[in-house]
């Protein structure tokens, strides 16, 4: 797997950690997390999706989503909703009725983490580091479309992969102590945790995979990947990129469609793109950013970057990318998609 495109992608869609809970919860609970469209006005109205994940310190439960099998978690387990699916962590005993709370109105003017109680003191306890990922879905993310709806990593105490271990124990300090800072450290070690529960993804993907990361860990695949991440500015032919992945041209175009899901040529004009979209939020003048992508012509720059970002590279620019797209969420929401809500 080529890591610096993997590094690219992940720097071009600005994931950024923001939101984090400190849960205590005594049996029976439940809490309902909403879609990420529904929590990013409430929290995060600067992004264009939200990521949610649970960090479990202490105690066990379950999480479940619509169309999926509960998934049983317990202390070191590590669970992601990559696509911003609405769920439910609840005890063994089972979900009671969720009661809605402004929980997430609140995260925004209170220091955080914020702490949430549920149920009643001395019963079977559940401790949880409940966070929210933003990140950039538009023009063009490979990564969260090739990501399945729920992640979910175990990283027990002496494991091969002891990492997360200490990311769990850092992040339980962290929002215990409340102490300068926290609220920094804890987005970046949640950062570092995504990207660590995706590199064991992808080392746990079959070969029967298919998909942007996928094609990434393909030894032809992945090197064409490379070098249009390296230059995508480059006037790349079918030919060129056959080559540089060392295959013919007709078996590289098929086998890049086939894990990918698009041809090469439609892929590298994506990726322009989004590196486009970049560069415009950061302020680049539209001429200068139609150049570094690869284009002569600044119109027709303007008429690619609309046709997939659904809005101007002018007015791109001018908004700084932040409202040039609607918060989304592609996932079905479940029956408890309420605002952060708990019972006892």
């Amino acid at each position: 797997m080529s890591s610096d495109t993997l590094s690219d992608v992940l720097h071009a869609v600005r994931l950024t950690g923001a939101v984090f809970f400190d849960v205590e919860a005594h049996a029976p609970w439940s809490e309902a997390s909403p879609a990420g469209s529904v929590i990013a006005p409430q929290a995060l109205p600067s992004v264009q999706h939200v990521i949610a994940f649970h960090v479990v310190t202490e105690g066990r439960c379950w999480v479940a989503t619509a169309g999926l099998a509960p998934v049983a978690l317990e202390a070191g387990d590590i669970v992601v909703f990559p696509q911003g699916d609405a769920h439910t962590l609840y005890s063994e005993a089972g979900p009671a009725h969720p009661v809605p709370l402004d929980t997430f109105a609140r995260a925004r003017r209170s220091q955080l983490p914020l702490p949430v109680h549920i149920g009643t003191q001395g019963m079977e306890r559940t401790h949880l580091v409940c966070g929210y990922l933003g990140c950039d879905v538009r023009p063009f993310n490979p990564l969260i479309a090739t990501l399945p709806r729920i992640l979910h990593v175990r990283d027990r105490a002496g494991a091969t992969h002891g990492w997360l271990s200490q990311f769990i124990s850092v992040a339980l300090a962290e929002s215990r102590e409340k102490r300068p800072g926290g609220e920094s450290v804890l987005s970046r070690l949640s950062e570092l945790m995504f990207i660590e529960v995706v590199r064991r993804h992808v080392e746990a993907m079959s070969p029967q995979h298919t998909g942007w990361l996928a094609g990434l860990r393909d030894e032809f695949v992945g090197r064409a990947l490379a070098v249009m991440h390296r230059e995508p500015a480059r006037n790349w032919s079918l030919e060129e990129l056959a080559l540089a992945a060392g295959r013919s041209r007709s078996a590289f175009a098929e086998r890049f469609a086939e894990l990918v899901g698009q041809p090469p040529m439609q892929y590298l004009a994506h990726w322009r793109m989004q590196v486009a979209a970049g560069l415009l939020a950061r302020g680049a003048k539209v001429s200068s950013v139609a150049l570094e992508v690869g284009y002569d012509s600044e119109a027709a720059f303007s008429r690619a970057f609309k046709k997939l970002a659904g809005t101007s590279p002018g007015a791109w620019r001018l908004r700084g990318g932040e409202a040039s797209t609607a918060v989304r969420s592609d996932a079905p929401a479940s029956n408890h998609s309420l605002p952060l809500a708990a019972s006892a």
